[in-house]
């Protein structure tokens, strides 16, 4: 019997209904979960992984048009994973993580709400090698700024983790650590674009902030890496 309270709503992506269930607010915590003590979660963060932040629903919608033919996806921080959900359900060659040990229990539950198949899920720590990954051509998260050193060592997973000419697509709500972020992209060879959003979910919540994309144009690994090493 866990010590959390949850909720279930039906969320619209692009008139597509998905069945999720998340915490019920950012004020649950399980204290019994040893594993994520471990880790260094705390009372404060452990929800985080759990709540359907307003980003998620923006990076849902933005890729539900995208072209993903022969294109190999991970989803950083995926939480509650609104948008691998909506990938996934489109044929999306998707890839889930998160450094929550309760996420992919979360995520394999709103795989059985939406009758989909079995979704690929990685824990992942940006602070850590992560080898057994490989590489991505696409790239995505919504919100995972938060902490400033995320700045530099999510910039460097995602180097090491992207194709020669990967893509990530990032949805932020105005995080202060999103201009040190996108000068560690463009230092390790990405191009950079972004443009702003402003909305109004069907919730009612107003949503704001950029829509950030990066191209990576470095022509190796070793040539990407080394600078950020160099600034540490």
């Amino acid at each position: 019997m866990h010590n959390y309270h949850l909720k279930r709503e039906t969320i619209q992506v692009c008139l597509n209904d998905f069945n999720i269930c998340s915490l019920l607010d950012n004020q649950q915590f399980d204290k019994d979960d040893l594993e994520a003590a471990a880790l260094g979660i705390t009372s404060s963060t452990w929800s985080l992984f759990g709540i359907i932040w307003p980003a998620s629903h923006i990076l849902a919608a933005e890729l539900s048009s995208f072209n993903f033919t022969g294109k190999r996806v991970l989803e950083i921080g995926c939480g509650i994973g609104l948008a691998s959900l909506v990938l996934h359900k489109m044929g999306v060659n998707i890839t889930a993580s998160d450094y929550h040990p309760r996420a992919q229990e979360f995520l394999d539950r709103n795989v059985r709400e939406n009758n989909l198949p079995p979704i690929r899920f990685q824990m992942i720590d940006f602070e850590k090698e992560n080898a057994h990954l490989g590489l991505f051509d696409l790239i995505i998260a919504s919100d995972i700024l938060y902490q400033p050193h995320h700045a530099k060592f999510v910039a460097n997973f995602i180097s090491s983790h992207s194709s020669h000419d990967g893509e990530v697509i990032l949805v932020d709500p105005g995080r202060e650590n999103r201009s040190k972020f996108t000068l560690n992209m463009t230092t390790l060879g990405y191009n950079y674009q972004s443009r702003n959003f402003n909305q109004r979910l069907a919730s009612g919540i107003k949503c704001k902030g950029q829509i950030l994309h990066y191209q990576r144009q470095a022509s190796s690994i070793r040539d990407v890496i080394e600078p950020l090493e160099k600034q540490a």
